[in-house]
Protein backbone atom coordinates (compact mmCIF):
# COMPACT_ATOMS: atom_id res chain seq x y z
CA UNK A 1 0.00 0.00 0.00
CA UNK A 2 1.05 3.25 -0.72
CA UNK A 3 0.05 6.82 1.26
CA UNK A 4 0.17 10.10 0.02
CA UNK A 5 -0.95 13.07 2.26
CA UNK A 6 -2.91 15.81 1.22
CA UNK A 7 -1.39 18.91 3.08
CA UNK A 8 -4.28 21.40 4.34
CA UNK A 9 -2.87 21.94 8.21
CA UNK A 10 -5.28 20.48 10.81
CA UNK A 11 -7.34 19.26 7.74
CA UNK A 12 -4.64 16.96 6.45
CA UNK A 13 -5.48 13.47 5.82
CA UNK A 14 -4.14 10.28 3.36
CA UNK A 15 -4.64 8.64 0.51
CA UNK A 16 -4.32 5.45 0.82
CA UNK A 17 -3.31 3.58 -3.05
CA UNK A 18 -3.45 -0.41 -3.07
CA UNK A 19 -5.42 -3.67 -3.71
CA UNK A 20 -8.33 -5.38 -1.50
CA UNK A 21 -8.34 -2.24 0.63
CA UNK A 22 -11.71 -2.73 1.05
CA UNK A 23 -10.82 -5.24 3.50
CA UNK A 24 -8.31 -3.67 5.44
CA UNK A 25 -10.12 -1.88 9.08
CA UNK A 26 -7.07 -0.06 9.13
CA UNK A 27 -7.65 2.18 6.42
CA UNK A 28 -11.21 2.81 7.98
CA UNK A 29 -11.09 2.57 11.86
CA UNK A 30 -9.07 5.59 12.98
CA UNK A 31 -11.01 7.88 10.95
CA UNK A 32 -14.55 7.28 12.52
CA UNK A 33 -15.03 8.95 15.71
CA UNK A 34 -18.26 7.90 17.12
CA UNK A 35 -20.18 4.65 16.49
CA UNK A 36 -22.30 5.13 13.34
CA UNK A 37 -21.65 4.61 9.83
CA UNK A 38 -23.63 5.53 6.98
CA UNK A 39 -22.30 3.96 3.82
CA UNK A 40 -23.72 5.61 0.68
CA UNK A 41 -23.46 3.75 -2.61
CA UNK A 42 -25.37 2.94 -5.90
CA UNK A 43 -27.31 0.07 -7.66
CA UNK A 44 -24.16 -0.78 -9.54
CA UNK A 45 -21.37 -0.51 -6.85
CA UNK A 46 -22.99 -1.74 -3.83
CA UNK A 47 -23.91 -5.53 -4.91
CA UNK A 48 -20.05 -5.60 -5.90
CA UNK A 49 -18.50 -4.15 -2.91
CA UNK A 50 -21.13 -3.18 0.07
CA UNK A 51 -20.73 -6.85 1.66
CA UNK A 52 -16.91 -6.31 1.75
CA UNK A 53 -16.45 -3.07 3.55
CA UNK A 54 -18.77 -3.81 5.81
CA UNK A 55 -16.58 -6.95 6.62
CA UNK A 56 -14.24 -3.55 8.01
CA UNK A 57 -16.94 -2.01 10.13
CA UNK A 58 -18.11 -4.80 12.87
CA UNK A 59 -18.51 -3.24 16.15
CA UNK A 60 -20.31 -0.19 14.60
CA UNK A 61 -23.78 0.70 13.82
CA UNK A 62 -23.61 0.65 9.79
CA UNK A 63 -26.80 1.56 7.77
CA UNK A 64 -26.39 2.68 3.91
CA UNK A 65 -28.76 4.61 1.59
CA UNK A 66 -27.90 2.66 -2.03
CA UNK A 67 -29.07 5.81 -4.73
CA UNK A 68 -29.71 5.42 -8.03
CA UNK A 69 -26.66 5.13 -10.85
CA UNK A 70 -26.13 7.68 -13.44
CA UNK A 71 -25.34 11.54 -13.70
CA UNK A 72 -28.46 12.37 -14.34
CA UNK A 73 -29.26 11.61 -10.49
CA UNK A 74 -26.65 13.74 -9.10
CA UNK A 75 -29.72 16.01 -7.90
CA UNK A 76 -30.64 17.92 -4.75
CA UNK A 77 -33.66 15.66 -4.70
CA UNK A 78 -30.93 12.67 -4.72
CA UNK A 79 -28.70 14.10 -1.74
CA UNK A 80 -32.45 14.26 -0.13
CA UNK A 81 -32.53 10.87 0.10
CA UNK A 82 -29.08 10.26 2.28
CA UNK A 83 -30.54 13.12 4.45
CA UNK A 84 -33.26 10.88 4.68
CA UNK A 85 -31.63 8.05 5.75
CA UNK A 86 -29.54 9.74 8.20
CA UNK A 87 -32.74 11.04 10.07
CA UNK A 88 -34.64 7.79 10.26
CA UNK A 89 -31.84 5.87 11.54
CA UNK A 90 -30.94 8.75 14.51
CA UNK A 91 -27.60 9.38 13.20
CA UNK A 92 -26.22 12.11 15.35
CA UNK A 93 -23.02 14.64 14.73
CA UNK A 94 -20.21 11.59 15.47
CA UNK A 95 -21.65 9.75 12.43
CA UNK A 96 -19.39 8.99 9.34
CA UNK A 97 -20.33 8.84 5.81
CA UNK A 98 -18.87 6.53 3.47
CA UNK A 99 -18.96 7.45 -0.27
CA UNK A 100 -18.42 3.83 -1.69
CA UNK A 101 -18.44 4.69 -5.84
CA UNK A 102 -17.50 6.95 -8.39
CA UNK A 103 -17.67 11.10 -8.68
CA UNK A 104 -21.87 11.15 -8.95
CA UNK A 105 -21.22 9.03 -5.29
CA UNK A 106 -18.73 10.75 -4.11
CA UNK A 107 -19.21 14.27 -4.35
CA UNK A 108 -23.04 13.69 -3.12
CA UNK A 109 -22.26 11.93 -0.26
CA UNK A 110 -19.59 15.14 0.91
CA UNK A 111 -22.23 17.40 0.00
CA UNK A 112 -24.53 15.66 2.25
CA UNK A 113 -21.91 15.17 5.26
CA UNK A 114 -21.20 18.92 4.78
CA UNK A 115 -24.71 20.08 5.06
CA UNK A 116 -25.85 17.43 7.69
CA UNK A 117 -26.08 18.76 10.86
CA UNK A 118 -23.69 21.40 9.57
CA UNK A 119 -21.15 19.22 8.96
CA UNK A 120 -19.76 15.38 9.65
CA UNK A 121 -17.05 13.35 8.90
CA UNK A 122 -16.78 11.40 5.57
CA UNK A 123 -14.61 9.01 3.74
CA UNK A 124 -14.08 8.68 0.05
CA UNK A 125 -13.57 5.06 -1.33
CA UNK A 126 -13.54 5.96 -5.10
CA UNK A 127 -14.01 2.90 -7.46
CA UNK A 128 -13.91 4.23 -10.47
CA UNK A 129 -10.34 5.42 -11.98
CA UNK A 130 -11.73 9.32 -12.39
CA UNK A 131 -12.87 9.43 -9.05
CA UNK A 132 -9.81 7.48 -7.86
CA UNK A 133 -7.59 10.49 -9.78
CA UNK A 134 -10.12 12.96 -9.54
CA UNK A 135 -13.39 13.83 -7.77
CA UNK A 136 -11.82 12.18 -4.81
CA UNK A 137 -9.44 13.93 -3.45
CA UNK A 138 -9.42 17.78 -2.94
CA UNK A 139 -12.67 18.35 -0.94
CA UNK A 140 -15.06 19.39 -4.15
CA UNK A 141 -18.68 18.45 -3.40
CA UNK A 142 -21.96 19.02 -4.99
CA UNK A 143 -24.95 18.39 -8.05
CA UNK A 144 -25.91 19.82 -11.09
CA UNK A 145 -28.23 22.06 -12.06
CA UNK A 146 -30.07 22.07 -15.68
CA UNK A 147 -28.46 24.85 -16.57
CA UNK A 148 -25.04 24.14 -15.61
CA UNK A 149 -22.62 21.54 -13.81
CA UNK A 150 -21.33 20.85 -10.38
CA UNK A 151 -22.69 24.52 -9.98
CA UNK A 152 -24.81 23.92 -6.10
CA UNK A 153 -21.98 22.60 -3.58
CA UNK A 154 -19.54 23.14 -1.13
CA UNK A 155 -15.73 22.84 -0.61
CA UNK A 156 -15.61 19.70 2.19
CA UNK A 157 -12.52 17.87 2.72
CA UNK A 158 -12.40 14.00 3.75
CA UNK A 159 -11.01 12.32 6.33
CA UNK A 160 -9.43 10.11 4.09
CA UNK A 161 -9.09 8.37 0.40
CA UNK A 162 -9.22 5.10 0.44
CA UNK A 163 -8.26 3.67 -3.36
CA UNK A 164 -8.52 0.26 -3.65
CA UNK A 165 -6.93 -0.69 -7.23
CA UNK A 166 -9.03 -4.17 -7.62
CA UNK A 167 -12.14 -2.39 -7.89
CA UNK A 168 -10.99 -1.31 -11.68
CA UNK A 169 -11.35 -5.29 -12.90
CA UNK A 170 -14.92 -4.61 -12.70
CA UNK A 171 -15.08 -1.19 -14.53
CA UNK A 172 -16.57 -1.47 -18.02
CA UNK A 173 -14.38 -0.26 -20.80
CA UNK A 174 -15.97 2.95 -21.37
CA UNK A 175 -15.83 4.31 -17.68
CA UNK A 176 -12.17 3.06 -17.33
CA UNK A 177 -11.35 5.40 -20.81
CA UNK A 178 -12.94 8.33 -18.77
CA UNK A 179 -10.93 7.96 -16.17
CA UNK A 180 -7.73 7.91 -18.37
CA UNK A 181 -9.20 11.20 -19.79
CA UNK A 182 -8.14 12.95 -16.20
CA UNK A 183 -4.89 10.83 -15.80
CA UNK A 184 -4.00 12.60 -19.30
CA UNK A 185 -5.39 15.76 -18.11
CA UNK A 186 -2.23 15.93 -15.44
CA UNK A 187 0.39 15.50 -17.59
CA UNK A 188 -1.30 18.28 -19.93
CA UNK A 189 -0.95 20.80 -17.32
CA UNK A 190 2.06 20.79 -15.45
CA UNK A 191 3.81 16.98 -16.07
CA UNK A 192 5.77 16.83 -19.66
CA UNK A 193 7.12 13.59 -18.63
CA UNK A 194 4.38 12.03 -17.14
CA UNK A 195 2.98 13.00 -20.84
CA UNK A 196 5.64 11.10 -22.39
CA UNK A 197 5.24 8.34 -20.09
CA UNK A 198 1.77 8.06 -21.44
CA UNK A 199 1.97 8.52 -25.27
CA UNK A 200 4.26 5.01 -24.29
CA UNK A 201 2.14 3.34 -21.63
CA UNK A 202 -1.63 4.23 -22.78
CA UNK A 203 -2.53 0.34 -24.38
CA UNK A 204 -1.46 -1.04 -20.47
CA UNK A 205 -3.77 1.35 -19.08
CA UNK A 206 -6.69 0.92 -21.50
CA UNK A 207 -5.86 -2.78 -20.59
CA UNK A 208 -6.52 -2.15 -17.16
CA UNK A 209 -2.16 -3.21 -16.07
CA UNK A 210 -2.72 -2.71 -12.67
CA UNK A 211 1.14 -1.68 -12.03
CA UNK A 212 0.66 0.74 -15.08
CA UNK A 213 -2.62 2.05 -13.32
CA UNK A 214 -1.29 2.28 -10.09
CA UNK A 215 1.61 4.59 -11.28
CA UNK A 216 -0.95 6.82 -13.30
CA UNK A 217 -3.24 6.90 -9.95
CA UNK A 218 -0.47 7.52 -7.59
CA UNK A 219 1.14 10.57 -10.35
CA UNK A 220 -2.25 11.86 -10.69
CA UNK A 221 -2.86 11.80 -7.16
CA UNK A 222 0.27 13.69 -5.86
CA UNK A 223 -0.51 16.21 -8.12
CA UNK A 224 -3.94 16.97 -7.31
CA UNK A 225 -2.87 17.03 -3.93
CA UNK A 226 -0.13 19.18 -4.10
CA UNK A 227 -2.05 21.78 -6.54
CA UNK A 228 -5.01 21.26 -3.61
CA UNK A 229 -2.59 22.09 -1.02
CA UNK A 230 -1.40 25.37 -2.61
CA UNK A 231 -4.57 26.73 -3.69
CA UNK A 232 -7.52 24.89 -1.95
CA UNK A 233 -10.57 26.80 -2.96
CA UNK A 234 -9.49 27.43 -6.68
CA UNK A 235 -8.15 30.90 -6.51
CA UNK A 236 -5.30 30.53 -8.18
CA UNK A 237 -3.32 27.55 -9.20
CA UNK A 238 -5.97 24.95 -8.81
CA UNK A 239 -8.01 26.34 -11.95
CA UNK A 240 -5.63 24.64 -14.01
CA UNK A 241 -7.06 21.08 -13.21
CA UNK A 242 -10.29 22.45 -14.58
CA UNK A 243 -8.53 21.93 -18.34
CA UNK A 244 -10.81 21.06 -21.08
CA UNK A 245 -13.79 20.89 -18.35
CA UNK A 246 -15.36 24.61 -19.38
CA UNK A 247 -15.93 22.72 -23.06
CA UNK A 248 -16.48 19.54 -21.21
CA UNK A 249 -19.37 20.99 -19.03
CA UNK A 250 -21.06 22.30 -22.11
CA UNK A 251 -21.07 19.24 -23.82
CA UNK A 252 -22.41 17.42 -20.57
CA UNK A 253 -25.55 20.03 -19.88
CA UNK A 254 -26.36 20.71 -23.52
CA UNK A 255 -26.60 16.96 -24.49
CA UNK A 256 -28.08 15.58 -21.21
CA UNK A 257 -26.00 14.38 -18.26
CA UNK A 258 -25.28 10.78 -18.07
CA UNK A 259 -25.13 10.62 -22.28
CA UNK A 260 -21.58 11.89 -22.41
CA UNK A 261 -19.63 10.45 -19.46
CA UNK A 262 -17.24 12.99 -17.80
CA UNK A 263 -14.70 12.25 -18.99
CA UNK A 264 -15.41 11.76 -22.54
CA UNK A 265 -16.58 15.70 -22.35
CA UNK A 266 -13.13 16.33 -20.91
CA UNK A 267 -11.50 15.03 -23.42
CA UNK A 268 -13.13 16.47 -26.20
CA UNK A 269 -12.43 19.75 -24.00
CA UNK A 270 -9.09 19.19 -23.45
CA UNK A 271 -8.77 19.05 -27.45
CA UNK A 272 -10.99 22.01 -27.79
CA UNK A 273 -8.58 23.65 -25.87
CA UNK A 274 -5.43 22.59 -27.51
CA UNK A 275 -6.62 23.70 -30.52
CA UNK A 276 -7.74 27.22 -29.52
CA UNK A 277 -4.09 27.55 -28.19
CA UNK A 278 -2.88 26.85 -31.24
CA UNK A 279 -5.12 29.07 -32.88
CA UNK A 280 -3.91 31.60 -30.46
CA UNK A 281 -0.07 30.59 -31.51
CA UNK A 282 0.62 29.26 -28.19
CA UNK A 283 0.76 25.67 -28.82
CA UNK A 284 2.56 23.84 -31.62
CA UNK A 285 0.29 22.11 -34.12
CA UNK A 286 2.20 19.13 -33.90
CA UNK A 287 0.86 18.76 -30.14
CA UNK A 288 -2.40 18.76 -30.94
CA UNK A 289 -1.86 16.32 -33.45
CA UNK A 290 -0.26 14.22 -30.75
CA UNK A 291 -2.86 14.72 -28.25
CA UNK A 292 -5.37 13.39 -30.67
CA UNK A 293 -3.79 10.67 -31.45
CA UNK A 294 -3.52 9.69 -27.63
CA UNK A 295 -6.77 10.41 -26.59
CA UNK A 296 -8.02 8.46 -29.89
CA UNK A 297 -5.65 5.47 -28.66
CA UNK A 298 -7.28 5.53 -25.14
CA UNK A 299 -11.10 4.77 -27.02
CA UNK A 300 -11.59 8.60 -26.27
CA UNK A 301 -14.11 10.68 -28.52
CA UNK A 302 -11.77 13.84 -30.19
CA UNK A 303 -15.39 14.95 -32.29
CA UNK A 304 -17.79 17.07 -30.37
CA UNK A 305 -21.67 16.84 -30.57
CA UNK A 306 -22.35 17.67 -34.32
CA UNK A 307 -25.54 19.19 -32.90
CA UNK A 308 -24.29 22.23 -30.91
CA UNK A 309 -23.96 25.61 -32.47
CA UNK A 310 -21.56 27.96 -31.13
CA UNK A 311 -24.27 29.70 -29.40
CA UNK A 312 -25.12 26.46 -27.69
CA UNK A 313 -21.58 26.41 -26.09
CA UNK A 314 -21.06 30.28 -25.70
CA UNK A 315 -24.70 30.28 -23.32
CA UNK A 316 -23.91 26.83 -21.50
CA UNK A 317 -19.73 28.39 -20.53
CA UNK A 318 -21.29 31.76 -19.87
CA UNK A 319 -22.32 30.15 -16.55
CA UNK A 320 -19.47 28.40 -15.56
CA UNK A 321 -17.83 28.83 -12.56
CA UNK A 322 -14.00 30.32 -14.06
CA UNK A 323 -16.32 33.04 -15.42
CA UNK A 324 -15.73 36.82 -13.59
CA UNK A 325 -17.68 39.80 -13.98
CA UNK A 326 -19.05 38.16 -17.30
CA UNK A 327 -16.17 37.35 -18.94
CA UNK A 328 -15.37 33.72 -19.70
CA UNK A 329 -12.09 32.58 -18.07
CA UNK A 330 -9.98 28.96 -19.74
CA UNK A 331 -7.48 27.09 -18.87
CA UNK A 332 -5.00 26.92 -22.34
CA UNK A 333 -2.07 25.39 -22.91
CA UNK A 334 1.47 27.24 -24.00
CA UNK A 335 2.94 23.94 -24.43
CA UNK A 336 2.78 20.28 -22.95
CA UNK A 337 3.14 20.70 -19.32
CA UNK A 338 2.53 24.20 -19.16
CA UNK A 339 -0.76 25.09 -18.36
CA UNK A 340 -2.23 29.04 -18.09
CA UNK A 341 -5.41 30.51 -16.70
CA UNK A 342 -6.23 33.45 -19.34
CA UNK A 343 -9.48 35.91 -19.70
CA UNK A 344 -7.41 36.92 -23.64
CA UNK A 345 -8.27 34.40 -26.04
CA UNK A 346 -9.91 36.41 -28.80
CA UNK A 347 -13.55 36.28 -29.58
CA UNK A 348 -13.31 35.39 -33.01
CA UNK A 349 -10.92 31.91 -32.44
CA UNK A 350 -13.02 31.00 -29.88
CA UNK A 351 -15.53 30.95 -32.51
CA UNK A 352 -13.48 29.03 -34.58
CA UNK A 353 -12.95 26.37 -32.52
CA UNK A 354 -16.59 25.75 -31.27
CA UNK A 355 -17.46 25.59 -34.89
CA UNK A 356 -14.46 23.32 -35.92
CA UNK A 357 -16.14 19.80 -35.32
CA UNK A 358 -14.33 17.59 -36.91
CA UNK A 359 -11.61 19.32 -38.09
CA UNK A 360 -10.07 20.21 -34.64
CA UNK A 361 -6.71 21.12 -34.96
CA UNK A 362 -6.47 21.77 -38.73
CA UNK A 363 -5.20 25.54 -37.84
Amino acid sequence: MATLNVDLGDRSYPIYIGQDLLNSPDCFRPFIHGKQVMIVSNTTVAPLYLEAIKSSLEGYQVDEVILPDGEEYKTLDTVNLIFSALLEKAHNRKTTLIALGGGVVGDMCGFAAACYQRGVNFIQVPTTLLSQVDSSVGGKTGVNHPMGKNMIGAFYQPQCVVIDTATLKTLPERELAAGIAEVIKYGLIRDQAFYSWLTDNISRLSECDLDAITHAILVSCQCKADVVAEDERESGVRALLNLGHTFGHAIEAHQGYGKWLHGEAVATGMLMAADLSARMGWLKNESVDSLRALLAKANLPVVPPNDMSEEDYLSRMKVDKKVLDGVIRLILLKGIGDAVVTDEAPDQLLRQTLSAGDRLGQV
